[in-house]
């Protein structure tokens, strides 16, 4: 029973939300600034749990993220989509004009660079979390500075919402996703999605010989992603996503797979959340 999991950021922020969201049960939260720190959470048994984004709809994957969770040899046992609305937040009694400054998480700044191309006079800062700006707003009563964060961190900090969902595209969804140093979470017969990591020969069609097996085995392939492998340069890993109806297709396919691949790995099998 997961009672206790580790998240990047603070109370606010968007991996918080999801650790309300996802579990059936209240969860207590360990507050970690940086991946590495939630992981060190985890491999060193202060949680049950960690919670990590993995891709965002407009700014893609999250990289270091999938090699975290292969260089720790942790386990995905769960996903959650988050409906991600970046807000423009400031101490009360403040207009936009008002702010000479505006601190969030790279990835955040991303997603709302359109927004402040009509706010020029607006500097805008790199930080480690949305939520955790604006907590430091609200306890140094910083005037002139801005954070972009969600909702809910506005609620808890007591921070005014200059502008709502600023994010350039609308529709901004991340895919969280829930890991533990074992993978026993989900019963078979609900299994529906799994994660796994393979490295390709550079023979001509390795990859695409691979590829051929999941789909021989009636497996559909949501996502792909290559990962440099730096002991040996100009050679890929290759992280993959597939939804299934039968598990006994998978293990079908797991076995094949096993044997054409080098480094094979399952990373985690669990519910599709996008159903």
């Amino acid at each position: 029973m997961i009672k206790t999991v580790a998240i990047q950021g603070v109370k606010g922020s968007f991996h918080h939300i999801v650790s309300q969201e996802f579990f059936s049960k209240p969860v207590d939260f360990i507050e970690c600034m940086t991946f590495d720190s939630v992981v060190d959470s985890l491999t060193t048994q202060s949680c049950d749990a960690a919670i990590m984004a993995l891709e965002n709809s407009i700014a893609g994957s999250i990289i270091p993220n999938y090699a975290l969770i292969d260089k720790y040899g942790l386990h995905i046992v769960g996903e959650h989509y988050l409906d991600i609305q970046h807000n423009l937040m400031a101490l009360p009694n403040q207009s936009i004009a008002d702010i000479k400054e505006v601190y969030s998480h790279p990835m955040a700044l991303l997603q709302c660079k359109e927004f402040f191309k009509s706010h020029s006079h607006i500097k805008l800062v790199e930080d480690k979390d949305t939520a955790e700006v604006a907590k430091r707003i609200q306890e140094k009563k910083l005037t002139g500075v801005g954070a972009i964060a969600s909702v809910a961190a506005a609620e808890i900090f007591e921070l005014d919402v200059l502008a709502h969902s600023i994010q350039t595209i609308r529709h901004n969804e991340t895919r969280f996703v829930i890991v533990k140093r074992t993978n026993s979470e989900v019963p078979e017969n609900e299994i529906n999605k799994a994660s796994m990591k393979f490295e390709a020969n550079h023979k001509r069609g390795s990859l695409a010989t691979i590829l051929n097996v999941m789909s021989d085995c009636k497996l559909n392939l949501t996502k792909i992603q290559s990962l440099p492998i730096v002991e040996t340069p100009w050679k890929y890993a290759f992280f993959v996503d597939v939804t299934f109806e039968s598990y006994d297709d998978f293990k079908k396919a797991k076995s094949i797979i096993d044997i054409m691949g080098e480094e094979f790995k399952v990373l985690g099998e669990y519910k599709n959340a996008k159903l």
